[in-house]
């Protein structure tokens, strides 16, 4: 007993004089705003953690796999980690445990903004910390003096025919500036794998910056004038210099299109243009090949291009039957189009079984500051009317709209009606979840992903005994 009170006092002597220092450090680490010191005081702390939970659970099973999940797209197969996002089926997309509402309230806002600041979500994703309005600044600036494209780039941007699907030129101009890559730089020369982080950081800093500067010119060119696009202005967010390099210069447009590179950065690792990234960048291919891969991946009708479907499908709506629909025509109209064998654009979604929480939140952006919008309106009363007939059809999982049924038509109502390059927007939001957990794949040293493949007569063999 006297040895335990020895001890205990020396302890609760030790907590004195370390716990202050302690809180100096914790302290320091939470103020910097070196984005790359505090993941570099991050990533051995997790890579541990990863290494323990391996060694004591690396033989456990995680759920099965089913013979129509292997010709379903391995639809429901828990088979990868993403530690950015998680996508649950009745809460929605949590972003490092938050939610969108939840982002909207924590992340700091431009001055006079009520909308987060995708920086401050980048952070977020990257460290899992929410930051202070500091640090997001920090992240600003460092975009701004990052920004600036290669002149080669610039020549291929300036030659591509507008003809050219305005995904086409993003994709080339990203595959273009590989010219520029740290990682692949320092790979040639031997760098040791524990280090391959640092260099996969760096090119996504870099690539997060240009991206305004390549999509902006691309719809300069494409659309507008031709003009270049102007200097960055550092003092400035991330959002607000790329709506003034598309030519927007309405405070509301800008607070949109913070929200809308916000909710659409991420979305856990499995949807198309996610799992790209990951899988070409698990063969080392550097950052700008791996997200260009990914960008070719969201270019198809079935994931990024899909807000395009919902505009199409409601100006078709309002062309039948006009602004003021009622309910009973829209019924109508509704069923004739799922008995033809098509389909409503923008709802169901394959792992939500509710509203999507980014379209609930662009429709309270909507609310605010666009209620009368008749294009809005229309969105509104499809919201009430398909939900029911989806459920009543029995077929339908989840007959709920997802972020797709109301991007595009925010979009319209300030001005940019171009459809087609309404996924380039959703690339360069992207970008941020996909290469925060690029850096992190390569932090925790994850291989080469090749899963087991079986033809349909070996399969059947497996399954006859």
């Amino acid at each position: 007993m006297a040895l335990f009170r020895i001890t205990a006092t020396r302890i609760s002597d030790t907590h004195q004089k370390v716990l202050p220092a302690l809180a100096v450090v914790l302290r320091n680490l939470s103020d910097t705003t070196d984005l790359k010191a505090v993941l570099s005081k991050k990533i051995p702390d997790e890579q541990e953690r990863v290494k323990s939970f391996r060694k004591s659970y690396g033989s456990t099973k995680i759920g099965e796999v089913t013979v129509d999940m292997m010709y379903g797209g391995m639809r429901g197969i828990k088979g990868l980690v993403c530690e950015t996002s998680v996508l649950d089926p009745d809460e929605g997309i949590r972003f490092r445990g938050y939610s969108i509402p939840e982002c909207q309230k924590l992340l700091p806002k431009a001055k006079g903004g009520s909308e987060p600041l995708p920086e401050g979500l980048f952070w977020l994703l990257i460290t899992g910390d929410v930051p202070n309005e500091a640090q997001v600044q920090a992240v600003s600036k460092e975009w701004a003096k990052r920004a600036a494209l290669p002149s080669h780039v610039v020549t291929l941007l300036n030659n591509f025919p507008s003809t050219l699907h305005p995904m086409s030129q993003f994709s080339s101009a990203i595959t273009s500036l590989n010219s520029e890559s740290k990682f692949a730089q320092a790979y040639s020369t031997g760098v040791h794998k524990s280090k391959y982080w640092e260099y996969v950081y760096e090119d996504a800093m870099d690539l997060i910056a240009k991206l305004p500067v390549v999509a902006a010119t691309i719809y300069r060119n494409t659309y507008r004038d031709g003009k270049g696009v102007g200097a960055i202005d550092s003092s400035k967010d991330w959002s607000q210099n790329f709506c003034e390099m598309l030519g927007y210069d309405n405070p509301e447009f800008t607070e949109l299109m913070r929200l809308y590179l916000t909710i659409h950065s991420d979305h856990e690792g499995g949807n198309v243009s996610a799992h790209t990234v990951h899988l070409v960048g698990s063969a080392l291919s550097d950052p700008y090949l791996s997200f260009a891969a990914g960008m070719n991946g969201l270019a198809g009708p079935l994931h990024g291009l899909a807000n395009q479907e919902v505009l199409i499908f409601l100006k078709k709506l309002q062309q039948e039957l006009g602004d003021n629909v009622a309910d009973d025509a829209l019924k109508e109209f509704i069923w004739k189009t799922l008995k033809s064998g098509q389909v409503v654009p923008g709802y169901g979604h394959a792992v939500l079984r509710k509203t999507d929480p980014r379209y609930t939140c662009q429709r309270e952006f909507a609310q605010k500051h666009l209620p009368n919008d008749p294009l809005f309106k229309l969105v509104s009363q499809v919201y009430k009317v398909v939900p029911p007939i989806l459920m009543e059809t029995g077929k339908v999982k989840n007959p709920w709209p997802n972020v797709d049924a109301h991007s595009g038509v925010l979009l319209q109502y300030y001005g940019m009606k171009e459809m087609n390059y309404y996924t380039v927007l959703f690339g360069v939001s992207r970008a941020l979840g996909v290469l925060a957990s690029l850096v992190w794949d390569r932090a925790l040293g994850l291989p080469i992903e090749r899963p087991k493949s079986l033809s349909t007569e070996g399969l059947m063999k497996q399954l006859k005994g």
